[in-house]
């Protein structure tokens, strides 16, 4: 699923077999219970509860119950010029409520939302509807999109979220027409979808998040990113469990290798997913791009070959920037995407190590960085401290205690996985 809860665009993503799910084989008619371990009640002891009901998890109290003919009179009877985007999951809407009452209102009264209104598929397309409101109904953070409510009526089923006014990252990455996002905004945006991964990873009740991509991080007014669209999320592994085994869900060139190989699912695979958006934002390239051909065609592929000496950096920077970033500050995060995307994932680095990196990159002075041949003498990093800029090698086993010292890239090297 992916969805925009704020500027129009066209989702053009698909659920790695999805069609062969017994769940689609399945009425159309949902089952009164939904095997989603509920978050408030599952603790460390690694003991799976029984699963909440229905009622249970739509009676959140955090979240309003809406009636059908509110949210059609919000949208304007879910009017085609406020459309926001759109893909396999339905339509979302820009409509506009009363903030205190939660009823319909004219356009430019009372609060923006964004309401996402889901076609009919049966038991399936209930149950990710059902998941998101289960896991926005407890969840909330700075950086996760703030559910408002719900409506199921009949076979009507939406969700009402809060109006990211600018749209998803993926458009303004790669939409022609859109203003090239300078260094420092990518750099926010990375830190705000890291807090919000690193949030659900070490909740008290580990959640895997599972269809982390572009599209799926939101954007305010003033470039706060969130994630959104939890309806693929995940209860993560209890116990002594290493992983939780799943059907494999989620989309191409974003899910981890070895996810789509084994079924078998661990947060690193939101680290992956997380690599893949770090070196999307450094390049300005998709994941996957099927115009490309070869090695161009992937991402990662392409990434890992301009990456076996630091003097290519340029050629992986996005050319919207203008060369304008910090070299080192573009070495430290295509080194760390890098370590994010290791085939390994016991290599990968746990997503509040990952945050913990990117949040001292703003310090990192940005000047115009031309071809290779137009040297000069680039600012030292934040401290000479041994310890301010620390990455694990991307091509060993992770060491949480051991980290490289400081400087992150010593002069004359790159640190890339092969």
């Amino acid at each position: 699923m992916g969805n925009c809860l704020g500027s129009p665009q066209q989702v053009d993503s698909f659920v790695v077999d999805k069609a062969n799910s017994e769940d689609t084989k399945r009425p159309d008619k949902p089952p009164p219970i939904l095997t989603i371990p509920p978050l408030s009640e599952r603790g460390r002891s690694g003991k799976i509860p029984s699963p909440r009901s229905e009622d249970e998890i739509l009676s959140s109290p955090h979240l309003k119950a809406l009636l059908f003919s509110e949210l059609k009179n919000a949208t304007r009877n879910f009017r085609p010029d406020g459309l926001l985007g759109e893909g396999g999951f339905g339509c979302v809407y820009k409509g506009w409520l009363d903030e205190q009452a939660l009823t319909a209102a004219k356009p430019g009264c009372g609060i923006a939302v964004a309401v996402k209104k889901l076609k009919p598929q049966g038991y399936q397309g209930h149950k990710e509807w059902l998941s998101e409101v289960d896991h926005l109904g407890q969840l909330h953070h700075p950086n996760l999109v703030k559910l408002i409510g719900y409506c199921l009526e009949d076979d009507n089923r939406l969700l009402v979220y809060e109006f990211m006014a600018r749209g998803s990252l993926e458009n303004h990455l790669f939409k022609r027409s859109a203003q090239p996002l300078p260094w420092e905004t990518r750099v926010k945006v990375a830190i705000d979808a890291a807090r919000g991964l690193s949030f659900l990873h070490n909740s008290e009740s580990q959640v895997i998040y599972r269809d982390l991509k572009a599209s799926n991080i939101l954007l305010d007014s003033e470039f706060n990113a969130k994630l959104s669209d939890f309806g693929l999320a995940k209860a993560g592994p209890t116990g002594d469990q290493t992983h939780v085994s799943t059907q494999v869900m989620g989309t191409h060139g974003y899910a981890a290798p070895e996810y789509v190989a084994t079924g078998r699912l661990t947060a690193k695979c939101d680290v992956y997913s997380f690599g893949v958006v770090l070196l999307e934002l450094l390049s300005g390239r998709r994941a996957v791009d099927k115009e490309k051909v070869d090695v161009e065609q992937k991402l990662v592929d392409w990434a890992k070959s301009h990456l076996d000496d630091k003097r290519k950096i340029f050629r992986l920077m996005d050319t919207k920037l203008g060369g304008q970033y910090p070299r080192k500050g573009a070495l430290i995060l295509a080194t760390l995407g890098m370590s994010c995307v290791n085939l390994d994932s016991r290599s990968r680095p746990p997503m509040d190590e990952v945050l913990r990196i990117l949040e001292k990159i703003p310090s990192l002075k940005c000047v115009s960085v031309g071809s290779p041949w137009d040297r000069q003498t680039l600012p030292s990093p934040v401290s000479k401290s041994p310890r301010q800029l620390d990455l694990p090698s991307p091509i060993t086993p992770y060491p949480r205690e051991s980290l490289l010292p400081s400087p992150m890239i010593p002069t004359g090297t790159m640190i890339i996985g092969r």
